[in-house]
């Protein structure tokens, strides 16, 4: 009995050695987080809806992919676009961060979202990876601003930022009798051109486009709202005291503004701009064909027309102006602009999480950062970059560039997703004219001291 009682012990032993060694062996092969996945694989989720991102994708499937897969044989790297509008898109990278069977092992994040992903837990720190890299000290220091959250840390790497301004037709200007090139002092100026064109133009020809509804997302919160309330002496939160800006004449006068380009029917029918495709029928459809004087958006919008672009539009560099923002009466600095961009993050449930660190400083490095701007046509996160030839050539760079001077970011706090919602419901209210400016601010007020606290908010 005793020598069984051995064997069996001996036995027993022997399979829990060889479970803890077959157990560390698959340690060895899958992610520290336990998903399970081999470190010679990732998946890179960004947006690809309304025909966005397609300089971005030639950029990864063509170049960057190739090219990485030569300094890490046997690595496989899988692209997972989203088709999907950018509100949409927001929805749905929460919804797969939150899983380790849903996570991506890179995702593209705009910067607006950083803070918020990060405050959630879905996104990992960079801050020990980018402090040993060298490449780092190369990035513009006001863009690096946009991918550390609140706890001080980063949490991505940009790949792009931007500037904001107004889009406009030189010829439908000209032959309206207005100036080119075009530079407006204030919102009446603005205001007045846009009257000018609807007077003087054809029938079909829009004013001005600004994405006015719930169904453009962030395209309402900042290219339109943002853009105005920046402009007036009041923004959307007080850094110093830390608190929302809740009641305020900015406020107001931002609602007006929007309220009168409607009103006065200087802006497109509500079956175009309350459409989540409101960009794509703006920027792909409207403009190359004549049809649209005016656009308040990104600068990125000349990719659109490039040669790699949702619609390539060769006569674009000489058929339109980009415009710098005024401040509302023209004073302060005279003009603004709202700055973003996006980055690139690794979710904290990535199952490759050292491969994908490894393909970020390969894809952000001066030159590929390069390529994928003369691609693309935003505007480079990298100093170097914006120093080269070969960037400086790209027309319209300067413009867009020089803007950033005065270029304004959205608070960096966990609550801002919660607020730009509100303010993208309110300004379609106001657009359809269920709620007067008035009513409007009234809400705003309500609304975003219920979201974030009596004690968090203020007036001025």
């Amino acid at each position: 009995m005793k020598v069984k009682k051995y064997k069996k012990v001996a036995a027993y032993s022997l399979l829990a050695s060889s479970l803890l060694l077959s157990s560390a062996c698959s340690n060895e092969s899958a992610s520290s987080d336990g998903k399970g996945e081999s470190k010679d694989e990732i998946s890179i989720t960004y947006r690809s809806g309304g025909g966005t991102n397609k300089g971005l994708t030639d950029w990864l499937e063509k170049e960057v992919i190739p090219e990485f897969k030569k300094d890490h044989p046997g690595s496989t790297i899988k692209l997972a676009p989203l088709n999907v509008s950018e509100g949409d898109y927001f929805a749905k990278i929460a919804l797969m961060l939150k899983s380790k069977n849903t996570a991506p092992d890179l995702v593209a994040e705009d910067t607006f979202m950083v803070n918020s992903d990060a405050s959630a837990g879905y996104l990992e720190s960079l801050d020990d990876k980018v402090k040993a890299w060298d490449d780092w000290g190369n990035f513009t220091e006001n863009v690096k601003k946009g991918v550390i959250a609140q706890d001080g840390k980063v949490y991505g790497v940009p790949y792009n930022t931007d500037s904001r301004g107004i889009w406009y037709n030189k010829d439908l200007f000209e032959k309206a009798g207005l100036p080119v090139p075009w530079e407006p002092e204030s919102w009446e100026d603005i205001l007045q051109a846009a009257k000018t064109i609807k007077k003087k133009s054809p029938s079909d020809v829009i004013p001005i486009w600004m994405n006015s509804g719930k169904a453009t997302g962030e395209a309402t919160s900042m290219q339109t709202f943002e853009m105005l309330l920046y402009g007036t002496k009041t923004p959307l939160y007080d850094l110093d005291e830390k608190k929302w800006i809740v009641k305020s004449e900015g406020l107001v006068d931002s609602f007006k503004f929007i309220d009168t380009v409607y009103e006065e029917k200087l802006g497109p029918n509500l079956s175009q701009v309350l459409n989540g495709q409101g960009g794509s029928i703006a920027y792909q459809q409207l403009m190359p064909k004549g049809k649209l004087a005016m656009g308040i958006d990104g600068f990125w919008q000349s990719g659109t027309w490039g040669e790699n672009g949702a619609a390539p539009w060769a006569e674009a560099v000489d058929t339109l102006g980009f415009a710098p923002m005024p401040t509302e009466n023209g004073d302060g600095a005279g003009t603004v602009t709202m700055s973003g961009g996006w980055a690139f993050s690794i979710p904290k449930n990535s199952g490759s999480k050292d491969l994908a660190w490894e393909f970020i400083k390969f894809a952000s490095s001066k030159e590929k950062n390069l390529s994928l701007q003369l691609k693309d046509r935003n505007l480079t996160p990298r100093d170097d970059v914006a120093q080269d030839p070969d960037y400086q050539k790209i027309p319209m760079f300067d413009e867009a560039t020089a803007l950033l001077k005065n270029a304004q970011f959205r608070p960096a706090v966990d609550k801002y997703p919660n607020v730009s919602t509100q303010i993208q419901s309110l300004v379609e209210d106001v657009v359809t004219n269920k709620l007067t400016p008035e009513q409007a601010a009234a809400q705003y007020q309500k609304n975003v001291t219920g979201i974030v606290g009596k004690e968090n908010v203020m007036e001025k």
